[in-house]
């Protein structure tokens, strides 16, 4: 089973498809996408289908930079993010849970940056995602 809920390659999915998967948390998508395009403006999402291993995932730009991956499973949604090290930094001195400040530290650095995925589970994490791509979007 891939990591995303949509793993059928010839089936790329669609926003009624995404959103009965999502079920109640589709809520918490629907207020991340509206605060960011609030925001930041418009966003491109774009779909694709990497491998069978991780299935379909929304890729989430503001004009071509990059801000997270979407990858919805079953109920619920996760978001991975990719920081530079003055993101990090920044990071590091946020009001963010000392939890994602540490997972983000102690994650393996690669020339693109340090990953950090979160499963998006309830209010407070919809506003760390906020945090988080504020972050992102200022350095």
């Amino acid at each position: 089973m891939s990591e995303s809920i949509f793993d059928d390659k010839s089936v790329q999915p669609d926003n009624d498809r995404l959103l009965a998967a999502l079920g109640e948390s589709a809520v918490y998508w629907e207020d991340i996408k509206n605060h960011l395009r609030e925001k930041y403006g418009e966003l491109t999402e774009d779909w694709k289908y990497y491998s069978q291993k991780s299935g379909w995932i929304l890729k989430i730009l503001k004009k071509k930079r990059n801000l997270f991956f979407f990858i919805p499973v079953e109920n619920s949604f996760k978001i991975t993010f990719v920081f530079g090290d003055k993101a990090v930094a920044a990071i590091e001195r946020s009001d963010l849970p000392a939890e994602i400040i540490a997972t983000l530290k102690n994650a393996k650095k690669y020339a693109e940056g340090r990953g950090i995925q979160l499963e998006v589970t309830s209010p407070a994490r919809v506003e760390e995602v906020k945090k988080l791509v504020a972050v992102k979007l200022s350095t």
